[in-house]
């Protein structure tokens, strides 16, 4: 059984993904999860040490995900990796609850770039792109840093996308197209 802390933690990322950050009171959560606000404050200072922790939860998954879906997806080959994300990103597309990206909406409701959740978003943006810029080096990519931030912007491009049209955008499949061009300008010829 999980602990009373990570029940506030999924039930707050729950609701704060579904409903916003700002939209879902420190009271829903309690209901949700069954405690006292004397039982969260023996865990979480503030509403928003929740959200950090929500954010910081998040982080972790994410970065395994990555990890562990792109050589399953895409096979040995760096190149057929870094595509992979883009199957990685149409299954969370085809989900019916799919929100958009945690952190892009993070940085949103919270737009003070000093504000702890906006940090922590922009933190975890660049941590992304380091997993990405190794596998663009593995790849043997000519300028792995140009490539990423290029590649980067279809991928952030896409989540924003299909979060505002839904299925409609095939938002995947388009950023997939646009990075097969850029792999070709950036990455030697497949073998």
């Amino acid at each position: 059984m999980s602990s009373t802390r990570d029940k506030l933690i999924e039930a707050g990322h729950n609701l704060f993904y579904r409903e916003g950050f700002i939209s879902v009171g420190l009271d829903r959560i309690l209901m949700e999860v069954g405690c006292s606000k004397q039982t969260f404050y023996n865990h979480f200072q503030s509403k928003d040490d929740l959200i950090i922790a929500v954010l910081e939860e998040h982080n972790r998954w994410w970065q395994q995900e990555l990890v562990d879906q792109m050589p399953r997806r895409g096979g040995p080959e760096p190149r057929a990796q870094l595509l992979a994300i883009f199957d990685i990103l149409d299954g969370f597309f085809q989900d019916e609850d799919y929100y958009g990206c945690l952190f892009i909406n993070a940085a949103v409701e919270f737009p003070n770039p000093n504000h702890p959740a906006h940090r922590l978003a922009a933190e975890q943006k660049v941590e992304t792109r380091g997993i990405l810029i190794a596998l663009a080096e593995r790849a043997g990519a000519s300028d792995a840093e140009a490539f990423i931030e290029e590649l980067d912007m279809l991928l952030e491009g896409a989540m924003v996308l299909q979060q505002v049209g839904g299925n409609n955008t095939n938002a995947s499949t388009i950023a997939r197209r646009a990075a097969e061009t850029l792999m070709d300008k950036y990455l030697p010829a497949p073998v």
